[in-house]
């Protein structure tokens, strides 16, 4: 999905949460950033005390009195003939089979630092072993312990294996793995697109391992042109399916792990033309769970699975005239949508059928019904607590751009019970312990810091017994409002207002936009209100910088809010950011002849629609990293949201910027990185030969070899800052008038 690439807010609050229990202090940024250390919080098996590294060494803490107990120490963690302990990344504390499961050497996939290599410490024997010693360096992916712990499985050049802890053999169970056909991960756009990474999974008697298998032989390279690390230019493929192709088919398969013999699971329809996003087994049984989205993305379909034959059976049918939406919202899981109870006869499930986005109970067989009937949305789903009869959640029924922490019954009985005092006014994060007991809290706003720590539920009070921890006030003032457009529709803002503000005065405005389904700008949480971008102050310099989220970004409003973009990308959220704009330019302090707007990725593309779509009204903008054209982003992101090329091509021409490029008015500066194998640098030469012909002037900065982050290489950030600020301050000029 092409996110906003200036998540600064984002990774000031993940560093608040992460900062009690990360195993490593690692920087954040698109070289350093592993799936793994972040988003895992390690309790300890009772629920009572957190795990991870200080110093180098496992830590246990108790949550109420802080008393540590090491774990694991440095010369436990020194492989054999080292002088220095392992470097840590993430790692899987399995205290029953007392071992240490540790990742290490991490590099990076796509976006995330997905393969490197893993040491299994025996806590028994007091033994440090190396996995997959006759395997590439730092090629192991997704290594599991299996839960009878005889056995590890891992992936390795897209291929599965096993390997024995007693005798340390390793079997392949694939052997037929390429960069094209593809086992147990997956390629570029399942990533991207379906948050899927990693692809097996131990059945839960350790007989047999679910996987599945991308067989991506059919979709073409895209060519990257590398013009500065030789002397003759080279090229740099990526398998990348552009919208109007078909996807990659996808199977799910078991593989029986003493004997090798693989079962491909009998999965209805046509494998190209759907897809396969999420599989687990279902606890204590050989049978699986399985989501089949067709590839329109409008109907989902659950099957279960007989994990030994591969008979599969429908038991649940869910349709939508946009889209169903398969992103993640349970923290306890990476990707997996549901939560099993009861014996693991039924399991909770998240749908937005209903309008708002609901938790339902679904029966094994199929039978659904709705346990939170309060009409607003459920952001995600924190834990459940089935021993004493509680789900908990993130929600906030009366402010969007806010969260906090719910409770309900399992039993669906009563309203939900809101746990998070009122003076944490903002944004909210949770990691609650196994027993329901006590919370990991996290809190910012724009206007106060990150603070944050554990809690006892349900009284939301310091899990020590001590004082709530200070809230401090950040260094800027943030304001956050709402615009009613001329047509109705009522956008959140965040506003931030120079130094030394003269309501008698009239200001330059400077909007951040995103404005697409990936992402929300106006969240009430520490970083809001900052751009990153630019050198020095912007309220020193005396700008007034706004964002404003407009239909279809993912605000917790309820399904047609967030649904109103479709096929409509491009043209609903630039009409809202538009309308909302006019009336803005309508209060006295803003200048209407300094209307400036910027924004990464998704954010340029709406940069350039709102410079091309409303000429008059916007006079200076800033594109980085932008679609120019819809056609030439991936087919699971277009499709979702545009619906196939063939059945929409006058939908995906009005929302393509070169469609307008003829209007052009205004100062364009547009950005892009040569490396780019998210949004591809192709888009800058589409629109770039579109201004040519329209005969329109413009400026343009090209970083080579970079990527979607415009980030690597000596002095690029630093760079890419200094031409940002210098653009705007020529072109929309500070200060009071």
């Amino acid at each position: 999905m092409r996110k906003p690439f200036s998540l600064i807010a984002l990774l000031v609050f993940i560093s608040t949460v992460c900062a009690i229990a990360q195993p490593s202090a690692e920087p954040y940024g698109p070289q350093a950033l592993t799936i793994l250390d972040a988003r895992k919080f390690h309790w300890s098996p009772d629920g009572n005390a957190y795990l991870n590294f200080q110093g180098g060494e496992l830590v246990q803490t108790d949550v109420k009195t802080g008393a540590k107990t090491t774990l694991v120490t440095k010369q436990q963690l020194t492989p054999a003939g080292a002088s220095e302990p392992l470097r840590v990344q993430a790692f899987d504390y399995l205290p029953t089979l007392k071992k240490l499961l540790i990742y290490t050497n991490g590099k990076r996939v796509w976006r995330y630092a997905t393969r490197g290599d893993y040491y299994l410490l025996d806590m028994a024997g007091n033994s440090l072993k190396k996995l997959g010693q006759s395997l590439p360096e730092s090629s192991l992916m997704f290594a599991k312990v299996s839960p009878d712990g005889s056995q590890v499985a891992y992936v390795s050049k897209h291929n599965l294996y096993v390997e024995d802890l007693k005798s340390g053999a390793i079997k392949p169970l694939t052997t037929d793995g390429t960069d094209r056909l593809i086992n147990g991960t997956f390629d570029w756009v399942y990533e991207e697109e379906l948050d899927c990474r990693d692809g097996f999974r131990w059945s839960p008697d350790s007989k047999r391992i679910a996987f599945w298998t991308v067989d991506a032989r059919k979709i073409r390279n895209f060519l990257m042109m590398n013009n500065t690390d030789s002397t003759y230019s080279f090229n740099v493929p990526v398998e990348y399916p552009k919208a109007g192709e078909k996807p990659s088919p996808t199977f799910v398969k078991t593989v029986e792990v003493a004997t090798g013999k693989i079962t491909p699971i009998q999965i209805p329809g046509e494998p190209d033309n759907n897809l396969l996003p999420r599989m687990e087994w279902i606890p204590g049984s050989s049978e699986l769970l399985i989501q089949q989205l067709n590839r329109r993305q409008q109907e989902s379909t659950l099957y279960v699975a007989d994990g030994t034959t591969g008979a599969a059976k429908v038991i649940n049918k869910e349709t939508d005239d946009a889209w169903v939406d398969v992103r993640s919202n349970w923290s306890e899981s990476e990707v997996t949508n549901w939560h099993w109870l009861a014996g693991n006869k039924e399991f909770l499930y998240l749908s937005e059928k209903g309008g708002w986005r609901q938790l339902y109970k679904v029966t094994k067989e199929g039978k659904e019904t709705l346990l939170s009937k309060e009409p607003y949305d459920i952001i995600n789903v924190y834990a459940v607590d089935e021993k004493n009869g509680y789900v908990y959640f993130a929600a906030s029924p009366t402010n969007a751009t806010q969260q906090y922490l719910y409770r309900l019954k399992l039993n669906g009985k009563g309203n939900a019970e809101r746990l998070t005092p009122a003076k944490y006014a903002g944004t909210n994060d949770y990691e609650i312990s196994p027993n329901g007991l006590w919370a990991s809290h996290s809190f910012s706003s724009a206007n106060i810091q990150p603070t944050g720590g554990f809690i006892s539920l349900p009284t939301h009070k310091p899990a020590d017994g001590k004082t709530e921890p200070e809230l401090k006030a950040g260094r800027m003032k943030v304001e956050f409002f709402q615009v009613k457009t001329s047509e109705g529709t009522v956008m959140d803002g965040w506003m931030v207002k120079p130094a030394n503000f003269d309501s008698t005065k009239k200001y330059p405005v400077v909007f951040y936009v995103y404005g697409e389904p990936a992402s929300a700008t106006v969240v009430d949480r520490f970083g809001s209100g900052y751009n990153r971008l630019f050198q020095g102050n912007m309220a020193d310099q005396g700008y007034i910088y706004i964002s404003l989220d407009n239909r279809g970004t993912p605000a917790p409003k309820g399904r047609a809010w967030r649904k109103a973009i479709y096929r409509n990308n491009g043209i609903v959220n630039t009409k809202d950011q538009g309308l909302a704009t006019q009336e803005i330019v309508k209060w006295p302090f803003i200048d209407k002849n300094r209307v400036a707007i910027w924004g990464w990725s998704g954010g340029g593309m709406s940069t350039l629609n709102a410079l091309m779509q409303y000429p008059d009204l916007y006079q200076t903008g800033i594109a980085i990293a932008a679609i120019s054209d819809l056609h030439l982003y991936d087919n699971i992101y277009e499709e979702r949201y545009m619906g196939i090329p063939s059945e929409a091509q006058a939908d995906y021409a009005k929302g393509s910027p070169i469609s307008h490029v003829k209007n052009l008015k205004g100062n364009l500066l547009y950005i892009h990185g040569t490396g780019d194998d998210n949004v591809h640098y192709q888009n800058a030469e589409v629109l770039i030969n579109h201004l040519i012909k329209a005969g329109k002037l413009f400026s343009l900065m090209i970083y080579p070899n970079r990527s979607h982050s415009i980030s690597e290489g000596e002095g690029t950030s630093q760079h890419l800052s200094k031409t940002y600020t210098d653009f705007l301050l020529k072109n929309c000029p500070p200060g009071a008038k």
